[in-house]
């Protein structure tokens, strides 16, 4: 008898683990160089990065995790294993995603197919990576002219830093504008423009198509910029 329940209880067990979690959002692909660890898929619930999936990888670099999208939202795949913990960012949305990277360089060029909203994002962050590191530059000039006390060019330098940083708000928002009928243009205008001058947030939160308007960062932006607005009022 003891022997039969035993049998029963290793079959439903066997049952448990080889049943696969469904969900309308499928990522999958292959980490080169993994050997053993727990690759999790994550995102944030108000301000917690909470886990939705996850697997763990003994022997082979190939996933599978899923979960269940009511509206294209941000996700993580953070990897701990026996390595530093590492974090990849990408657009999830409905459908299957493939993301192919490798553990040397986890999170830096990632190759992502099947989020058309993350297609957006690679595109925008193609010229925002220029504007960050001409920041980075004129971060190292202003030191060396402050060292050598030269007022003139630190003057200089603060005059064409800000007429860059608003090239960088006029070009985030007719990025965003560009792309009014994709979820990843309210998140731009969230993540990159929320010290921006209120006229170009409300410009591109105006310009959202109704589909995107009533998108999860849709709201956000109207939310966001009723906000700002209420409090100028005050």
């Amino acid at each position: 008898m003891r022997r039969f329940i035993a049998v029963i209880i290793v079959s439903i067990l066997i049952f448990s683990c080889s049943k696969e979690k469904t969900g309308n959002m499928v990522v999958k692909g292959q980490i080169k160089g993994l050997k053993k660890g727990t690759l999790y898929l994550q995102k944030m619930k108000d301000t917690t990065l909470i886990s939705v999936d996850s697997v763990q990888l003994f022997g082979k670099d190939t996933y599978r995790l899923v979960d269940d999208v009511d509206s294209p939202t941000m996700y993580y795949l953070t990897f701990n294993g026996d390595v530093k913990p590492k974090k990849l960012m990408f657009f999830g949305e409905k459908g299957e995603i493939t993301i192919n990277d490798n553990i040397e360089e986890f999170g830096f060029k990632p190759t992502i197919e099947g989020s058309k909203n993350q297609e957006v994002m690679d595109e925008f962050q193609k010229i925002n990576h220029q504007f960050k590191m001409k920041r980075l530059d004129f971060i190292a000039k202003d030191i060396e002219a402050r060292a050598k006390k030269d007022t003139i060019g630190v003057d200089s330098l603060e005059k064409a830093y800000k007429r860059m940083v608003r090239k960088r708000f006029l070009f985030t928002t007719n990025f965003a504008i560009a792309h009014k009928d994709s979820e990843a243009s309210p998140y731009i205008a969230l993540s990159e423009l929320f010290d921006a001058n209120i006229y170009l947030l409300d410009t591109i939160n105006n310009s959202l198509t109704d589909r995107v308007k009533s998108s999860n960062y849709g709201k956000r932006l109207q939310k966001f910029v009723k906000d700002i607005k209420d409090k100028e009022k005050k």
